[in-house]
């Protein structure tokens, strides 16, 4: 079956850095965009960095620009997103995401379960 796994969250003071990873089975990954999605409690969620299935376009949030980096390894089948210069305002759950338009029309998405990013002093 679809399993997206993320790891890599955890507790890191600001300025500091995380590599979150998204380990992918069950699809084929490399005709997915791959996504990282954020969420804080009472917000809805965002969407952080997107990247193509080959790799070669990526899009940021604004408010990440210069210090995330999202890639992927078709490879391996897992998708990663590099954060540096973290602030307490990136305290959330990230999610990662797999979406692809089949061609008749049907949307395949497909969500990890989350891991916990908490930037704190």
């Amino acid at each position: 079956q679809v399993q997206l796994v993320e790891s890599g969250g955890g507790l890191v003071q600001p300025g500091g850095s995380l590599r979150l990873s998204c380990a992918a089975s069950g699809f084929t990954f490399s005709s997915y965009v791959m996504s990282w999605y954020r969420q804080t409690p009472g917000k809805e969620r965002e969407l952080v960095a997107g990247i193509t299935s080959t790799g070669g376009i990526t899009n940021y949030l604004d408010s990440v620009k210069g210090r995330f980096t999202i890639s992927r390894d078709n490879r391996k089948n897992t998708l990663y997103l590099q954060m540096n210069n973290l602030k307490p305002e990136d305290t959330a759950v990230y999610y990662c995401n797999a979406n692809r338009k089949g061609t008749t029309g049907r949307i395949y998405d497909y969500w990890g379960q989350g891991t916990r990013v908490t930037v704190s002093s």
